[in-house]
This record gives C-alpha cells, sequence and structure tokens, in this order.
C-alpha cells in the first residue's frame, strides 16, 4: 500500500507578514518535519533564503495583487490546486504550534475537511461581513448576504478559515471552486461587504456539505477573543500577531537564528500592525 503524503501550506502576501511567517516556520519545525509550502508574492527575492533556511520548504507564487489582503484571500482559493498532497494542513502564517497536531492528519483518514468555528460563528451576527455600522446592521445580516446570491440560512456557520484541513478529494475540489465563485461576490459587492472571506467559504460549505468534523477551538485559538472562549484542555494551536503573541509562545519558537532575524526586522521590516491594506 502506497503511503499517503501530508504536508502543510500557508500564504505569506507581502512584507507586513514576514515576520509572522519565520516564526510560524520555527514552530512547524519544533512538532512536524513535513514538507511546507508558502504561496507567496510581494517578497524580494533576496529574502527567499530566509524562509527557505528551514528544511524542506517549497516556495510558490500567490496570485498577484497589489493589495495584500485581497492577494492573500485569493491564494486561499486555490489551496486545493496548490497542494502537493494527500492529507494537507493549511494555516494562517500569524499562527504558532503549541504542541504536535498528528492527530489532525490521522482525522483526514475518515474525514474529507476539518474545519474551526469563528468566534462569533453564527451568520446571523456575523455583521463583521458587512460595511457600515455593526448596530444598525445586526437586524439585516442574513437578508443581506441572501440578497448578495450566497445560500445561507439561519442555522448557517461562519467557520475561521486561519485553520483548515483537507483530503485531495473530489469532494473537497467541488468545495474550493465554490468557495472561488461565492469570493466573486464579495469582490463585486465591496460597497457592501468587507474583504473577507468566510462568507464565501461558508457558502461553499452550504452548496457543497462535505463530510468533515469540527474541531474545538484549541485547535484555532484566538488570542484576540480569549475572553469569548471557555477552554480547559490544552491549547494546540494558537492564533496571533507575532508582536501580540505570548511569551511562552515566543519561547516555542526562540533560537538563535529568530533571535538575530527579530532585531534586524525591527531595521527593514514594515509594522505588521499597522498594514493600511487592512482598512481598505
Amino acid at each position: 500500500m502506497q503511503r499517503q503524503t501530508r504536508g502543510f501550506i500557508t500564504i505569506l502576501t507581502g512584507l507586513y507578514s514576514f515576520q509572522d511567517c519565520i516564526h510560524f516556520l520555527a514552530a512547524i519545525r519544533k512538532f512536524h518535519q513535513e514538507p511546507i509550502i508558502i504561496l507567496i508574492d510581494r517578497v524580494p527575492i533576496v529574502l527567499y533564503p530566509l524562509l527557505k533556511a528551514f528544511k524542506n520548504v517549497i516556495l510558490k507564487p500567490a496570485p498577484a495583487n497589489e493589495n495584500t489582503v485581497l492577494a492573500s484571500r485569493e491564494a486561499k482559493l486555490s489551496l486545493y490546486a496548490a497542494s502537493e498532497f494527500d492529507k494537507t494542513i493549511y494555516l494562517d502564517s500569524d499562527i504558532c504550534l503549541l504542541s504536535d497536531i498528528n492527530d489532525v492528519f490521522e482525522y483526514l483518514d475518515k474525514y474529507d475537511l476539518l474545519l474551526t468555528e469563528d468566534v462569533q460563528p453564527l451568520i446571523i451576527k456575523a455583521t463583521n461581513l458587512l460595511r457600515g455600522k455593526q448596530e444598525e446592521l445586526s437586524p439585516h445580516v442574513l437578508s443581506i448576504l441572501q440578497s448578495l446570491g450566497f445560500p445561507l440560512q439561519a442555522d448557517s456557520v461562519q467557520y475561521n478559515s486561519g485553520f483548515l484541513a483537507f483530503r485531495k478529494t473530489e469532494i473537497n475540489k467541488q468545495v474550493f471552486e465554490e468557495f472561488q465563485r461565492y469570493f466573486e461576490i464579495v469582490k463585486n459587492n465591496q460597497d457592501k461587504l468587507l474583504l473577507k472571506d468566510q462568507g464565501a467559504f461558508a457558502s461553499a460549505i452550504v452548496s457543497v456539505r462535505p463530510d468533515m468534523k469540527i474541531l474545538p477551538p484549541t485547535y484555532n485559538y484566538l488570542s484576540k477573543w480569549q475572553e469569548a472562549y471557555n477552554v480547559e484542555d490544552r491549547i494546540k494551536v494558537l492564533h496571533c500577531t507575532y508582536p501580540y503573541r505570548p511569551q511562552y509562545a515566543k519561547n516555542i519558537t526562540r533560537s538563535l537564528y529568530t533571535r538575530i532575524f527579530d532585531r534586524l526586522a525591527k531595521v527593514f521590516l514594515p509594522n505588521q500592525v499597522t498594514n493600511p491594506w487592512r482598512t481598505k
């Protein structure tokens, strides 16, 4: 029986997330030796060796766009096509592993897709997808999304796509095709919608209905919203930008290489927290 291939994939579009990505790679290599694909855009080639310093890193071009946030969204649409593995774990590059996640690969023996819910999962409350004042939009979220063509219902769920694990199956191919189709609605309605992918992804899940498993927030713990969680189990996947990462997580990736890099980053990298594309 042929051994199934497995690996990780992430996205790096622009220099604002470069420091995150270095520590992302260091955290993965702390616990895993599988290959890591980086979909990359708007990063000078001269900096590529800093990423390739970690073993078995594969750089592939991400969809090019001056807007690095839009480029990262469109790269997410291409994850299925870009993956070279039978089993793939996608993680945002501002994620830090706190332990191995071999169990995620093992779950993919049974399920097509593994997801985590958003901190506020109900679509009917997803004002974070819409432009305008939240208090005014709150009663109308579902009707606005439905009027634009999203096949969402009152019980539809918003997932945080910073963590995705999937197999190479025909059903997942359909999921990503639908994901791309619904994201076109997002791009074509920027007067009403923020440039986010959760609504399009939720619509793809509703349309295709893959065999999937919802993992607890310990697999995608957004430290910014820690007060919203009631978590007793050990956190495995911490999701936060490097400047706001707690010290225990920074210790995971601490090495001579990252210490030197962090000192240089203050000089040659832009401030990731003030990325102007996040406000457009």
